[in-house]
């Protein structure tokens, strides 16, 4: 299917852009693919791309310390993902892995500054997103830093139904497969630790729902918990 100029202005990068300069980014625009389970680029790859999501969930990997698999941040679609290549860094520093089958557009990171310079809102809104990430990044080190596990993992729950949770009878249904050891890779926490988590929070019924699929079921609950540590 093809990506239209309304398509693109949905996300936040391309916010106030007129259809020419739109219509002028598409053409320069590269169509990608990425099956669950393989990747648009490898850490330590030469940064040469930025991309747009356009359909399906991504995860940016990094390995930790101890050579375990942290998931830096979950992508979706009309979310910009490998934008280190446009900031001048020379390498990827982390793996973007498809979750779900995935597209996504891919511009070349000298046609993207020719269109920053061309068009100074395209500037100001990448400057919007890249201090929404490092917002995000240092609630992330804060949280990892300072929060027990049953915190994290609820914040993580939260986040993720934020950004693909559908409402259904049964509460709100997280799109994207949710395996216990995605969640502890999001949460910084263990599998032993998260199965417990998500075994007590199913008998208390703020959770539901299969091992790859995860439903809120009293998300009020579950946001108290993500909030008061106390509590949980």
């Amino acid at each position: 299917m093809g990506i239209s100029s309304t398509d693109l202005r949905r996300a936040g990068l391309f916010r106030g852009l007129t259809g020419c300069d739109l219509t002028g980014l598409l053409a320069v625009a590269r169509p990608q693919q990425a099956a669950a389970g393989t990747t648009f680029f490898l850490a330590d790859d030469q940064a040469a791309r930025c991309y747009l999501l356009t359909a399906g969930y991504v995860k940016l990997v990094q390995a930790g310390l101890d050579g375990a698999e942290v998931v830096v941040r979950m992508v979706g679609p009309g979310e910009i993902f490998g934008w280190v290549a446009v900031m001048g860094g020379s390498c990827y520093p982390g793996t973007a892995e498809a979750v779900t089958d995935s597209a996504a557009l891919a511009w070349d990171a000298e046609a993207v500054r020719r269109a920053i310079l061309a068009t100074p809102l395209l500037g100001l809104n990448a400057l919007e997103a890249v201090g929404r990430r490092l917002r995000e990044a240092q609630d992330r080190v804060r949280e990892l830093a300072t929060e027990r596990a049953e915190r994290r993992v609820a914040r993580t729950l939260l986040r993720l139904a934020d950004q693909a949770g559908t409402s259904t009878s049964g509460g709100v249904e997280i799109a994207i497969p949710v395996g216990r050891q995605l969640l502890a890779d999001t949460a910084g926490a263990t599998l032993h630790t998260v199965s417990r988590i998500l075994a007590a929070w199913d008998h208390q019924g703020i959770i539901g729902g299969s091992r790859q699929r995860i439903i809120l079921r009293q998300p009020d609950r579950l946001r108290a918990l993500a909030e008061d540590d106390s509590e949980a």
